[in-house]
């Protein structure tokens, strides 16, 4: 993926004012980072993405950008859809759906993305929305809607019919002004195109959450057979739902960072995307209404995406649930301001290391000594202002996915573990609301209530946290609720760092 222009010895303007960002300012804007050159207007909108945040506007959206420069193709134009907030599509149409996105590593690029053409806010804009989605010039619809956009139970993965938004949708007459889900409205329009014999787009979850496809497929199929049965099996007969692995560590963008644009590239840009460097994705080579070619600027498809989700899963994902939980206990905010402690640092390694690793898939290019650097390099990144919180947020989803599946399959080897049990208990300890010196921590998890209830009775003890849910399977395991106790309690009354340090001897011991 090329087309990056280097600002590394850039020298700031001295103006404090930025020009805003619009197609009539790219001329200007051009004299010093990269904007699109191509013909914005001809691009077919061909992708209606759900869920305009900031890793799409990184990673998807960026991948499309790269297709138009190319000119392998101009026939893959995004439409972006927001279902919750009209924020995006204030601050971006303003702007003309330009936006600027930084990469921060050991150089630094800029480039203005230009393959969003159109921003609808559901509730305002919902026939634009219905229209889009029927088009038969769409022929992808893509997600990043996060877990509860999902309806899922937790407990049995299926999907949640009793919940208020599902109901009021479900009773809403096809007439109705608005929807609250995603699944009502892709409902509707592929309920539309079969009616008018138009073929059906692919729906494609780029969610970072373990079997994004069952997922997205359950969602679909069962909301379309609460409204139609007939509907409902059509679509799951003939909607390709491809799996998708999604990696790049993307923070959210603070009020500083609208200030560095401004001063660095005189670029007024009320919603720019600061990222890394590292940018991946992978694609289930299954889709229903015709293949982007993507493979032209670095995606990869494959049959299977399975190992790939799992080694990205286990290794990044896990390492960033127990790195945002301990570190912020520590006392930190950012994660490389955190990788900079060697106490830290020496954890993550080690934790990857010694007890996920030995735990997957041995034959896999992605399960290396190469790609564990990798990850490391890039969590030590001290010019990404990654917040801990974003790494610690809705830990009742991450946890059960991420770390207790490492954990389980470790004891169940007898193979050591006791770094994957600090994990867990730094987010039992995380979970009562306050890091170790008192400082209040927002507890940004979809069962919050429940899950600092169960962790402050239990203090530093397993129980009665134990009780929730994703512990059943650990509830019959010899020692478990004791060594997880004497964790948190050594967590709470030593201090993270001398907690690691006996955890890290006691591991190397027992790998000696």
């Amino acid at each position: 993926m090329g087309y990056r222009k280097s600002i590394s010895n850039v020298v700031p303007l001295r103006r404090t004012v930025g020009v805003p960002l619009s197609n009539a300012t790219l001329p200007l804007h051009s004299q010093r980072i990269d904007v699109p050159t191509y013909d914005r207007s001809a691009l077919r909108p061909s992708v209606v993405h759900i869920g305009p945040g900031n890793f799409h506007r990184a990673h998807q959206a960026v991948y499309f950008d790269d297709l138009a420069r190319s000119g392998v193709s101009r026939q893959w134009g995004v439409t972006n859809v927001s279902l919750r907030t009209p924020r995006v599509k204030d601050l971006l149409s303003a702007q003309d759906g330009l936006y600027t996105v930084v990469q921060r590593g050991e150089r630094q690029t800029a480039r203005v993305v230009g393959s969003i053409g159109g921003y609808h806010y559901a509730p305002h804009d919902s026939v634009a929305v219905r229209t889009a989605l029927a088009d038969p010039q769409t022929r992808v619809v893509s997600l990043t809607i996060t877990g509860n956009g999902y309806y899922l139970d937790p407990r049995t993965g299926e999907f949640d019919a009793t919940h208020p938004d599902v109901r009021a949708d479900l009773a809403a007459p096809k007439s109705a002004k608005c929807y609250a889900t995603a699944w009502a409205y892709l409902t509707e329009a592929l309920d539309r195109r079969r009616r008018a014999g138009i073929a059906p787009f692919t729906v494609l979850c780029c969610d970072n959450i373990p079997d994004n496809t069952p997922t997205a497929r359950t969602a679909l199929v069962s909301f379309a057979t609460l409204r139609d049965p007939r509907l409902g099996r059509w679509i799951e007969r003939n909607v390709a739902f491809p799996s998708t692995m999604v990696d790049r560590i993307t923070p959210q963008t603070s009020e500083e960072d609208c200030e560095f644009v401004e001063r660095t590239f005189g670029i007024a840009d009320m919603l720019p995307v600061v990222t890394e460097p590292h940018c991946q994705w992978i694609i289930e080579d299954s889709f229903s209404h015709g293949r982007p070619p993507l493979d032209e600027v670095g995606v990869e498809f494959v049959a299977d995406v399975s190992d790939y989700k799992l080694v990205k899963t286990r290794l990044l994902n896990a390492t960033h649930m127990a790195l945002g939980c301990l570190a912020t206990l520590a006392g930190y905010q950012r994660t490389g301001e955190a990788m900079s402690d060697p106490v830290i640092f020496g954890y993550v390694e080690q934790l990857m290391r010694d007890e996920i690793q030995p735990l997957l898939p041995a034959r896999h290019p992605m399960n290396t000594r190469g790609y564990r650097n990798t990850l490391l390099t890039r969590l030590s990144n001290r010019r990404i202002p990654d917040q801990l919180s974003r790494l610690a947020r809705r830990g009742s989803e991450k946890m059960p996915s991420f770390v207790l599946p490492s954990l389980h399959e470790a004891i169940r080897q007898g193979r050591p573990h006791t770094l994957l049990m600090l994990a867990v208990a730094g987010w039992a300890r995380y979970l009562r609301g306050t890091d170790l010196y008192g400082r209040k921590i927002r507890i940004d998890d979809p069962q919050a209530d429940v899950l600092t209830d169960l962790a402050t009775r239990a203090g530093n003890g397993a129980y009665p946290l134990l009780e929730h849910e994703i512990f059943t399977e650990f509830r019959g395991t010899p020692g478990f609720a004791e060594q997880l106790g004497d964790l948190i309690a050594d967590i709470d009354e030593r201090g993270v760092r001398a907690a690691l340090r006996q955890a890290l001897q006691d591991t190397a011991r027992e790998l000696a």
